[in-house]
């Protein structure tokens, strides 16, 4: 296996309210040395939330990146020093208003490692009831309801289009044996 680079210099060029953008230097094991730009973000975590019915429950925003509404399965970013099933079922109740009685996790995936720090862990949610919590000010959230089959024509015709999305629908599709 090969050495990995190792970092030299770290400089933070923006501190964000979400995340900072570091410039950093690394040598590489041959001696010369790269800089690279880094977003450094906290971690978040992305939710399957199936009701009673088998249906998935997923939230339509506007996301100002891609300059429209995206149909997304629910997320949110980790909190300082909250557990990531903590955070699944806190961003649960304020995105779609649910209490999940299980909180199951499926693993998780880096979002952009060739520029980002960000991991997103991703959860089963079961047992839903309602009990919503107040959602941030800016978010303008309508929830949509599909079938396992209906998730996954949104995925292949293009109607669902977000990484986060695409990679927990298709875990939950495996998982289910499709």
């Amino acid at each position: 296996m090969r050495d990995h680079p190792r970092l030299i210099g770290s400089e933070t060029v923006f501190e964000g309210r979400l995340y900072d953008i570091r410039m950093e230097t690394l040598r590489a094991p041959e001696g010369h040395t790269f800089r690279r730009e880094m977003v450094y973000h906290p971690g978040a975590v992305c939710m399957i939330p199936v009701d009673s019915d088998g249906r998935l429950l997923l939230v339509e925003q506007y996301r100002h990146g891609a300059r429209t509404r995206l149909l997304e399965i629910p997320a949110g970013t980790l909190e300082p020093g909250e557990d990531p099933a903590e955070t699944a079922a806190r961003e649960l109740r304020e995105e779609v208003g649910m209490r999940a009685r299980e909180v199951a996790p499926l693993g998780g995936f880096w979002i952009a490692p060739s520029y980002a720090t960000e991991y997103i862990h991703l959860f089963l949610c079961t047992g839903l009831t309602p009990d919503p919590l107040p959602g941030d000010e800016d978010e303008d959230i309508e929830i949509v309801r599909l079938t396992r089959d209906e998730a996954g024509a949104a995925v292949d015709s293009g109607r669902i289009i977000d990484a986060k999305s695409i990679a927990g629908i298709l875990r939950w599709e495996r998982l289910a044996g499709s």
